[in-house]
C-alpha cells in the first residue's frame, strides 16, 4: 500500500517535473528527479522511478534516456507541440489586431504551459505586443462564440454594430439593430470578419466581428443558402481589398515585370500573365471589387502598373485622381 496519499500521485507528478523542466537540450538525473518529487512530499526510490519511466512510455509518452559521462539524464522527447510551431502561434497571437493585449498576454501565458520552462523563455519573441494596433473590445471572444453557435445552428442573428466617433469611441452606426443570416467567418488583414446575407439588400455582406455587440441568435432560420453556394472565400478575399466590397469587375492591368511578386502575392498564382511587346512590361487579367481601396493599391504602385480596361475602370481612377488634385489646389 502507499505510504502516503501523495503516492498515489507519484506518475502523475513524475510526467510534469519531465514536462516541465526538460526538453532536447536539458535531462534529469534519477536523483534530481527523486528530489523534485520530494517538494511534492512523494518518496522515490530508484527501481521504483525505472517502473514508473517504463509505464509512462507504455502510455505513449516519449520518455528518452541519454548518456552523458558518467550521467543518465532523463527527459521528454516528443511533446504536443514542438517549439518552432508555438512561436508561430506566438507571432500570430502578438501581432492580430482583434485580440486584445490582455487576452494576448493570458494566450501566450497559456501556451508557455505546453512546453519546458526553459523553452518557455524562447517564446517572449521579438513580436512583442506593446505598441502594436490591438482591439479594445474584450467581449469578441463570447461575440465569436455566439457567432460560431449561429452558424452551426443555422439560425438568424440580430446584434449592435458600432463605428468609431470623433472623440475615439465606438458608438453605434444606426439606431436600429442589424438581423442577417451569418454564414461563415473570415481573417483578413489581421481582422476578423462575418460573412452574412442580408435579405433586405438581397447579397451578402461582410461585418468586422470586433465591431459588433449584444449578438442575439433568432428562432428564424437563416437565409442565402444560394448566395453563399457561389461564393469562393478564398476568392471572396482575394479580390475585396481590406474587405471593402464593389461591384465585380475583371481588369486587365498592365505592369512592369518586377512588380509580377506584388501581383502574385495579391492575387495568386492562378492569374495568367503575359509578356507584351515591350520585353519590361507584362499583362495581367484580374478579378476584382471595384473600390476606392482597390484604385489606392495601384497609386502605390506609381508608374509601375496601368488599368487598361475595363475603359470605366480606368476612367474611374482618372476620376479620382483629378478630385484629388483639385482638393489641393483649392487649398
Amino acid at each position: 500500500m502507499p505510504k502516503n496519499p501523495n503516492q498515489k500521485k507519484k506518475l502523475y507528478y513524475l510526467y510534469r517535473i519531465l514536462h516541465d523542466h526538460t526538453d532536447d537540450s536539458h535531462g534529469l538525473t534519477l536523483p534530481q528527479i527523486q528530489e523534485k518529487l520530494a517538494s511534492y512530499e512523494i518518496v522515490a526510490d530508484r527501481k521504483s522511478l525505472y517502473d514508473d519511466i517504463e509505464t509512462l512510455r507504455e502510455l505513449g509518452y516519449d520518455v528518452i534516456m541519454e548518456k552523458v559521462g558518467r550521467n543518465s539524464l532523463y527527459y521528454l522527447g516528443t511533446k504536443d507541440f514542438e517549439i518552432a510551431e508555438l512561436k508561430l502561434l506566438v507571432d500570430a497571437i502578438q501581432s492580430s489586431k482583434f485580440i486584445t493585449i490582455k487576452k494576448s498576454r493570458e494566450l501566450i501565458k497559456k501556451l508557455t504551459g505546453l512546453v519546458s520552462v526553459y523553452e518557455a523563455s524562447q517564446l517572449e519573441r521579438e513580436v512583442v505586443v506593446q505598441g502594436r494596433i490591438k482591439t479594445m473590445n474584450e467581449s469578441i471572444y463570447y461575440v465569436v462564440d455566439e457567432l460560431h453557435t449561429a452558424i452551426s445552428r443555422k439560425r438568424m442573428i440580430r446584434f449592435e454594430y458600432l463605428k468609431w466617433d470623433l472623440n475615439k469611441e465606438l458608438v453605434q452606426k444606426r439606431d436600429k439593430k442589424y438581423e442577417v443570416s451569418p454564414w461563415a467567418l473570415t481573417w483578413d488583414d489581421e481582422n476578423y470578419y462575418m460573412i452574412a446575407y442580408d435579405a433586405a439588400a438581397g447579397k451578402l455582406k461582410h461585418y468586422r466581428v470586433d465591431k459588433m455587440r449584444k449578438i442575439e441568435i433568432l428562432d428564424r432560420h437563416r437565409h442565402g443558402e444560394k448566395e453563399f453556394s457561389k461564393y469562393d472565400l478564398a476568392e471572396y478575399s482575394r479580390m475585396n481589398f481590406g474587405m471593402f466590397g464593389g461591384e465585380r469587375v475583371k481588369v486587365k492591368l498592365r505592369f512592369k515585370n518586377d512588380l509580377v511578386g506584388v501581383l502574385i502575392d495579391r492575387f495568386g498564382k492562378d492569374i495568367t500573365i503575359r509578356t507584351t511587346d515591350d520585353p519590361d512590361w507584362a499583362e495581367a487579367n484580374v478579378d476584382v471589387a471595384m473600390s476606392n481601396q482597390f484604385l489606392g493599391w495601384i497609386f502605390s504602385l506609381g508608374e509601375g502598373i496601368r488599368i487598361i480596361s475595363p475603359g470605366e475602370a480606368a476612367d474611374k481612377y482618372l476620376s479620382e485622381l483629378s478630385a484629388i488634385k483639385d482638393i489641393y489646389q483649392d487649398n
